[in-house]
C-alpha cells in the first residue's frame, strides 16, 4: 500500500483539545477542512476557512443535530477504494469527493451519565454519525487517515512531516486498530448503562468488558507468561491501578496483584484506629490495629516475620519517618499508603527499588460491584464479597458468652479472615493477628498451620506464651467437624466466630461448651478462592 496524501480533511469534535493547532497544521499544508457545528465554530474562531458539511451535503442539519454527516457525499467520500474503476466512476457521477482525514471523537456519553443527566439527554448524547464516520474511516484505512483521541495528534503531524504531507499505511492500520476499539468501548459503556442502570439487569444476557492499557508489564506470574494492566474505560471505581507511584521499579503483575489484596484489607480499617497489613503471596501474613501505625507494624510483624520478608506493606494513615524506618528495616517489596510526609519519604529514597505507592484515599470496602473470572471457555460473574455483620448480627450458640474484649478480638479476627485464601483460620488477640493459616484443603490443618506460626513466634521474641493464649479464633466458613475448633482450643482460643450452618453444628457447640469456649455464629461465610 502506498502513502496517500491529505488533501480533504473532516473534522467533528466533541474534546475539542488541541483542535485549533491541529488545524492550523492542516491549513498550512493546503488542505482543506471540512467540519460541523461547534467544531466549525472553534476552527473558523482560530482563523481558518473551513466549509460546512451542510454545504457539502446540500442538506441542512437538521432534526436538533441528529442528521448531518449520514449522507452519501460524507460517506462516499470515505468509503470509496480509489483504485476500483467502479467507485471511482461513481464519484464522478454523483459529484462525491474523496476525504482523506476524519478527526471525530464522540458525543460524550459517559460523561453525561457521571453528571447524573436526565433518561432524555443520555439517549441525546449516544453518537450515531460520529461512530458512523469512525467506522467507514476505519474500514477503507488503505485510503483514509482516521483519529479518535487528541493524544494522536502529535504523532499524526510527525508523520506528515517525515512524509512530505502524507499517511503511510502502517500509520493508518494502527489509528483504524485504534478507532474500532474506540466504538466498541463507546458502545460498550451505552450497552452497560442500558442494562445495569436503565434496565436494572445486574447479569444481562449480554455483557462487554473493556479496558484501556496502561502499561505493558515485565511478565506475568511467571518469566514466560506476558502480562499487562488495563484500567476500566468508563466509570469505576479507583484503587492500586490509580495509585501514584512515588518512586521504585516498575511494579510487576504479582506486585499489583499482592498490593491489591493488601489494600482490599487495609481499607476495611477506613476512618478506624492506625492499621498495618502485611501480605505475602495475596495472603494477609499478619495484621495490627494499635494507637500508632509504628506500634501497629511492630504487631503486624511479629505475627509472621518470615513471611514478611519481601512483602507488601499497607497502612491506613498517612505515614510518618518512624513507621518508614521500621519498615525498612527488613526487604519490602511495596508500601500503599494514602499519603507519606516528607521524612517517610526521604527514609523511602533510600531503599530505591521499594515502590511507594500512594493512594489518596481508601476505597470503600463495602462498594457493590461485580468481579469476573475467566475459565476454560467460558467467564463466571458475580457481585463483589461486601457484605458486612456487626455486634447485633452475632449469635451466641455456647452455654458461656463472650466477654466484651473477646467480641472485639472476634470481630477483628473476623475481618482478616475474609480476606485470608480458604480454608481460612485467623487467631487475634488485642487487636493484633497471633495466627494465620490460608489455603489448606481443611479447617483442622489451618488451625494448626496458624498456632505453629504463633508458637514459633512466641519462641523467637521471648514471650511467656504464644498469643493465641486468650484470643479469639475465626474460620470463614463452618466447622464440618469438631476437629478443628478443638486444634484451636489447644492453641488457647477462649472465643470462635464462625458462620455456623454444619449439619455438625450441634457437635461443635457441644465441643466448645465441653472446652469452655464462648462461640457466635455470623451466619454469613466468606470464603475467597
Amino acid at each position: 500500500m502506498s502513502d496517500v496524501t491529505i488533501r480533504r480533511a473532516l473534522l467533528s469534535v466533541s474534546d475539542k483539545t488541541g483542535l485549533a493547532e491541529l488545524g492550523q497544521a492542516l491549513a498550512a499544508r493546503g488542505v482543506e477542512l471540512v467540519s460541523t457545528g461547534g467544531t466549525a465554530k472553534a476552527l473558523r474562531d482560530a482563523g481558518l476557512t473551513v466549509q460546512d458539511v451542510s454545504e457539502l451535503t446540500g442538506f441542512p442539519e437538521m432534526m436538533d443535530g441528529r442528521v448531518k454527516t449520514l449522507h452519501p457525499k460524507v460517506h462516499g467520500g470515505l468509503l470509496a477504494v480509489r483504485d476500483n474503476p467502479e467507485h471511482a466512476a461513481a464519484m464522478v457521477k454523483h459529484d462525491i469527493g474523496a476525504i482523506d482525514l476524519v478527526v471525530v471523537n464522540l458525543y460524550p456519553f459517559v460523561q453525561t451519565v457521571a453528571k447524573g443527566a436526565g433518561r432524555d439527554e443520555i439517549i441525546e448524547n449516544i453518537d450515531i454519525g460520529g461512530p458512523s464516520m469512525v467506522r467507514s474511516a476505519a474500514k477503507n484505512h488503505a485510503f483514509v487517515t482516521i483519529l479518535t483521541d487528541p493524544v494522536d495528534y502529535g504523532t499524526f503531524l510527525a508523520e506528515l512531516a517525515e512524509k512530505a504531507g502524507a499517511t503511510g499505511y502502517d500509520f493508518r492500520k494502527l489509528m483504524a486498530a485504534r478507532a474500532f476499539s474506540a466504538t466498541a468501548a463507546y458502545d460498550a459503556m451505552i450497552s452497560q448503562w442500558f442494562a445495569f442502570a436503565d434496565q436494572q439487569q445486574f447479569f444481562p444476557d449480554m455483557i462487554a468488558v473493556t479496558g484501556k492499557r496502561v502499561a505493558e508489564l515485565r511478565y506475568g506470574e511467571n518469566p514466560h507468561q506476558r502480562a499487562a494492566l488495563y484500567v476500566p474505560v468508563g466509570p469505576h471505581g479507583e484503587g492500586i491501578a490509580q495509585a501514584e507511584q512515588i518512586q521504585g521499579k516498575a511494579l510487576s503483575y504479582n506486585n499489583y496483584a499482592d498490593a491489591d489484596a493488601a489494600l482490599e484489607l487495609v481499607a476495611e480499617f477506613r476512618g478506624a484506629d492506625p492499621a498495618v497489613v502485611i501480605v505475602k503471596h495475596a495472603n494477609p501474613c499478619g495484621v495490627a490495629q494499635a494507637g500508632s501505625l509504628l506500634e501497629a507494624w511492630t504487631g503486624a510483624l511479629q505475627c509472621d516475620d518470615v513471611s514478611a520478608f519481601g512483602g507488601i506493606v499497607a497502612v491506613n494513615r498517612t505515614l510518618d519517618e518512624a513507621t518508614a524506618e521500621a519498615i525498612c528495616a527488613i526487604f519490602t517489596e511495596v508500601v500503599v499508603a494514602p499519603g507519606a510526609d516528607a521524612a517517610a519519604r526521604a527514609v523511602f529514597v533510600r531503599k530505591k527499588n521499594l515502590r511507594l505507592l500512594l493512594t489518596g484515599d481508601l476505597p470503600d470496602p463495602r462498594r457493590a460491584g461485580m468481579l469476573i473470572k475467566p475459565i476454560t471457555g467460558g467467564l463466571l460473574a458475580q457481585s463483589r464479597d461486601n457484605g458486612a455483620i456487626t455486634l447485633n448480627d452475632l449469635k451466641i450458640v455456647t452455654k458461656r458468652a463472650p466477654s466484651e474484649q473477646e467480641l472485639k478480638d472476634c470481630l477483628f479476627a473476623w475481618t482478616v479472615a475474609r480476606h485470608v485464601k480458604s480454608n481460612a483460620i485467623v487467631y487475634a488477640r488485642n487487636g493484633i493477628t497471633a495466627g494465620i493459616g490460608a489455603g489448606q484443603m481443611n479447617r483442622r490443618d489451618s488451625s494448626r498451620i496458624a498456632a505453629l506460626k504463633a508458637s514459633e513466634a512466641a519462641e523467637k521474641f521471648g514471650w511467656a506464651a504464644p498469643r493465641t493464649h486468650g484470643s479469639a479464633v475465626a474460620s470463614d466458613a463452618f466447622f464440618p467437624f469438631a476437629d478443628g475448633l478443638l486444634a484451636a482450643a489447644e492453641a488457647g482460643a477462649t472465643a470462635v466466630i464462625q458462620p455456623g450452618g454444619s449439619i455438625s453444628d450441634d457437635e461443635v457447640i457441644a465441643a466448645a461448651d465441653a472446652a469452655g469456649l464462648a462461640m457466635v455464629f455470623t451466619g454469613m461465610r466468606h470464603f475467597r478462592h
